[in-house]
């Protein structure tokens, strides 16, 4: 299987399934002498665990992190980064009616197709479980980068939207992390919070959409033509389980706009009047905020009965069985904000390194 490894310098391998013994990875091409909080990392893990509301999946595990090399006395050694985080609470035995049959909208048809085997005890690599890897690498990617701030919220569940701009809103981690759901604005979220209740009552999921803002990177950041700022954000962002659609700055809302009304006219000390470009252009950061939304589909296992097929191709009937999120944007919001972080140090050190790493942490 390849597809397991991200990044060009600050490159991260990761490997395990939801329901095998462990899950883990290794950070290759990280700084030395860089001070690394191992409480921050476990933070970020306790933010993406399962079991943390009424509203996500009631698997308990604790997420523990070990820490097995290039990591001594708190400082970064510039070897291999080796981490563990083992499964204590799979339950495999939910998913023996699945065995032979494929989940409609999951990957259990395209990996069997592909492979020839699947592993159907939650999904095996396919689960969202993997990401429980890309935290510990993000969290450690956020902790480098210097000044820098990586902040992420839930603005859309269904058809309720918070209506305000990421401006008007208070982002600070104690404002977001208030509300289960990790929506900033607490009447919204409380509309939010009803609806994914009244959702899981009735054993069906709902998706919505994440909001990203990156703060404080200079401009400079970025490689034209394919390697574009944007378009690895993208990727990172896509590669996500469950992650439908990505757009930055004004988006597909841009396309309703004139050229004389979306263009963002610059001011003497090089910032613009408006940002519907996003803090990107020309695929390089241009210094102002860079802002984009991830769309996250409603979770395709349901307590619902649905037709499918099994192996031989014949038409049955299936419904899910044991715990999933009815909605996966809560646990979702460190997964994006890790993986807009091992983007930004990647450019950092591949762009011009004697330039940009004053932007790390010493």
């Amino acid at each position: 299987m390849a597809g397991n490894i991200f990044g060009k310098l600050f490159r991260v391998s990761t490997f395990g399934e939801s329901h095998g013994l462990a899950l883990g990875g290794v950070i290759d091409g990280c700084p030395s002498g860089i001070t690394i909080n191992i409480d921050k990392i476990q933070f970020d893990l306790n933010r993406r665990k399962p079991g943390q509301s009424s509203i996500v999946t009631q698997r308990k595990e604790k997420d523990r992190v070990q820490i097995l090399s290039g990591i001594f006395e708190n400082k970064t050694t510039g070897t291999p980064i080796g981490f563990l985080i083992y499964n204590k609470d799979q339950k495999s035995k939910d998913y023996d009616h699945i065995k032979h049959a494929y989940r409609p909208s999951h990957s259990d048809f395209t990996y069997e197709k592909k492979y020839g085997i699947r592993d159907y005890r939650g999904g095996g690599r396919s689960s969202a479980r993997e990401t429980v890897c890309r935290v510990v690498a993000g969290s450690i990617a956020k902790q480098l980068l210097k000044n820098v701030s990586i902040i992420s919220y839930v603005s859309s569940v269904g058809n309720i939207s918070i209506e305000k701009s990421y401006e008007e809103l208070d982002l600070s981690l104690t404002s977001i992390e208030r509300s289960p759901l990790r929506c900033p604005d607490s009447k919204t979220s409380n509309k939010m919070i009803s609806e994914v209740e009244k959702i899981k009552k009735n054993g069906d999921s709902i998706g919505g959409i994440i909001t990203c803002v990156i703060k404080n990177l200079p401009a400079g950041i970025g490689e034209p033509v394919f390697e574009k700022l944007h378009a690895e954000l993208g990727k990172a962002m896509l590669s996500i389980n469950a992650v439908k659609g990505f757009e930055y700055g004004s988006g597909f809302d841009g396309t309703k706009l004139l050229g004389s009304q979306h263009n963002d006219l610059f001011y003497s000390n090089g910032t613009t009047s408006t940002n519907f470009s996003g803090g990107i252009q020309g695929g390089i950061s241009n210094g102002m905020d860079i802002y984009f939304r991830i769309a996250f589909k409603p979770v395709a296992t349901i307590m619902k009965k649905q037709r499918t097929i099994n192996k031989k191709g014949e038409t049955i009937y299936i419904e899910g069985k044991g715990r999933h999120d009815p909605c996966v944007l809560p646990r979702a919001v460190p997964i994006v904000e890790s993986m807009t972080a091992l983007v930004l140090v990647d450019y950092c050190m591949y762009s011009n390194l004697s330039k940009y790493f004053p932007l790390f942490k010493e």
